[in-house]
Parts: structure tokens; sequence; C-alpha cells
């Protein structure tokens, strides 16, 4: 990038509509309340997730399966706070929109307050074109149970410009992800 990279995510952000909301600061309070911080950063942006959660649940004892998911392996919560059961996980989604450039590739990396607590983010790629709200996975790798907070930062992603665009976008593939609003469950 030739200019800084918190001045280049603003710009792309405001010119382009790359992160919708957009903040262009880091937001760490909140009606004086500590919030886990969200907003651009230096080399990135710390997104949120929004209010809705699927916390899994081995209820109908199925086996996980990416080519053919049940659907009832999931409890479907809207609230402020998500709990998720020891050694297990959850999906949400960014309160954020993405529009990825096509010049851009995005990574999704788990902020370290969330890590330092055993509640990992799963690494995940938006390639560049990729539109839509990111469904995020947490894994509670604690034998405890683990707090997540809707709209507080809970993931950063990093963008990387390339000199060329693309000879192939996801939108030009026809990604099976495209445009998704909500939480998303795999698909085949």
């Amino acid at each position: 990038m030739s200019i800084k990279p918190d001045k280049w995510i603003r710009r792309m952000a405001e010119s382009h509509g790359m992160i919708e909301p957009f903040e262009p600061g880091q937001i760490k309070l909140r009606d004086d309340i500590k919030l886990i911080s969200y907003g651009t950063s230096s080399y990135g942006y710390d997104v949120r997730c929004a209010r809705e959660f699927k916390i899994f649940t081995n209820i109908n004892s199925t086996i996980v399966d990416p080519k053919s998911f049940d659907p009832t392996s999931f409890v479907d919560v809207e609230a402020d706070v998500c709990i998720i059961p020891p050694n297990s996980f959850a999906l949400a989604r960014t309160v954020e929109y993405f529009r990825i450039p096509r010049k851009v590739l995005t990574i999704c990396l788990g902020k370290s307050t969330y890590a330092r607590c055993g509640i990992i983010v799963n690494v995940t790629p938006l390639e560049p074109e990729w539109e839509g709200h990111v469904t995020l996975e947490f894994s509670n790798t604690t034998p405890l149970p683990a707090k997540i907070y809707a709209n507080e930062g809970v993931a950063q992603m990093l963008f990387l410009e390339s000199d060329e665009e693309c000879e192939t976008s996801y939108k030009d593939r026809g990604g099976k992800y495209q445009g998704q609003q909500g939480v998303t469950l795999p698909r085949t």
C-alpha cells in the first residue's frame, strides 16, 4: 500500500462501501461501559458480531458432516450475550456487511482478548469480490462455559491489496456464500 493502512481502509470504506456500517476509529467505551474494541485499527478492522447466534448441541447425536449438515444440531439464540458450552462452538455473523474489492484478499483472525480466554475464532479468507455478512465460528476450547458479547469486537479483518486484479474473483465463480445475510450453515 502506498498510503498508511488505516487511511487506506477509511478510503475504501467511504469510496467503495467496503464495510457498512463503518467506524473510522477504535471504539472502546459506550455509555461509560468498557467494550472489547471494534472499528479501524492500525492495519485492519475489528468487527462486531450481531445478536444472532447458533449454538451447537449434540442433543440429536448426529454426525457433523459438511456435505450433509443437520441444522437441528444448533439452537438459535438472539441475545446480547452468547454462552458457549464447554468444548463446543457457536456460529454468529458480523454486524458489518463487506464488499471486498477485486484487488483485495481479506483474512479474518480472532482477537487476542478472546484467545486468551480459550475462545478461538476460525481463520477465514474473504476472497476478491466476495460480499455479505461474515459467518463467524467461535470454538470454546475450555472445560468451562464461555461468553461472547454481541455488538463488541470479536475478530479482526486484515486486508491484502495486490498490484493487479485477480483473473477470476469469487463473484465470477458464483461462490456459494456470495451475498449471505444471516448466520449461514455449510453448503456444498
